[in-house]
């Protein structure tokens, strides 16, 4: 049941690849946007929090449509940076690394911004009252403290990319060995005569990934606890 073609390797290791890019170019983002709605308040704050979450609410397939008329060769931001430096995302695996970091984004900003929430702000204070700049105290207090939170958002930022489908597929196709995720060749083995099994392999590679990234975040996040907060 688990011996694995060639071509289902490839997915599983596209996937992999896109969700760990995804979730490391999303992370000083997501730390700077989580800081910004938990410390700051500013007009237009409401805006900004509901443009971040947006994606969670909106069809994925909206969210794709919006990432290529945007970042395609012929959208303003991808023609932009494709005649400048040379970067194109739509039907490339960056693409689906952009799609997926956009569509994991909100989780791994909702779950920092409740971390940041939950320090004791007199700690910060403190930490700047004996001269630390503000860069010096977000490095050794706020974010030794928010770790737990951060490592859950990295997780579920993480695991979001590496189930995501709808966005992926609609910027940037479905080409086997360039953006056929985990997802995509799941979709793609179910309308295949015979691809049952394949289809069933990789659903069980899935639920596997998925499982020990939740595990792993568990086990990160309680011994951060325990060398942060004595617990």
């Amino acid at each position: 049941m688990l011996d694995l073609t060639p071509d289902e390797w490839v997915a599983i290791r596209l996937s992999l690849r896109i969700a760990l890019v995804a979730t490391a170019v999303a992370l000083p983002f997501g730390l700077a946007v989580a800081w910004l709605l938990a410390r700051k308040n500013f007009w237009g704050k409401a805006l900004v929090d509901g443009l971040v979450h947006l994606p969670l609410v909106l069809p994925p397939v909206v969210t794709g449509y919006l990432l290529l008329i945007s970042f395609g060769r012929k959208g303003p931001i991808g023609s932009f940076l494709a005649d400048t430096f040379g970067i194109v995302f739509s039907f490339r695996w960056t693409g689906a690394a952009l799609a997926c970091g956009v569509m994991g984004f909100p989780l791994l900003v909702r779950a920092v911004r409740l971390s940041i929430e939950a320090i004791d702000r007199r700690l910060e204070d403190a930490a700047a009252t004996l001269g630390a700049n503000r860069l010096w105290v977000f490095a050794t207090v706020t974010l030794p403290l928010a770790l737990p939170g951060i490592i859950a958002g990295m997780v579920l930022c993480f695991a979001k990319a590496l189930g995501e489908f709808g966005a992926t597929i609609t910027f940037v196709s479905n080409i086997p060995g360039e953006t056929q995720t985990l997802s995509a060749a799941i979709y793609t083995y179910t309308n295949v005569p015979g691809g049952d099994a394949a289809a069933g392999r990789l659903v069980l590679v899935a639920i596997a990934l998925a499982l020990l990234a939740l595990i792993a975040s568990e086990w990160f996040a309680r011994r951060a606890g325990m060398r942060f907060h004595g617990e």
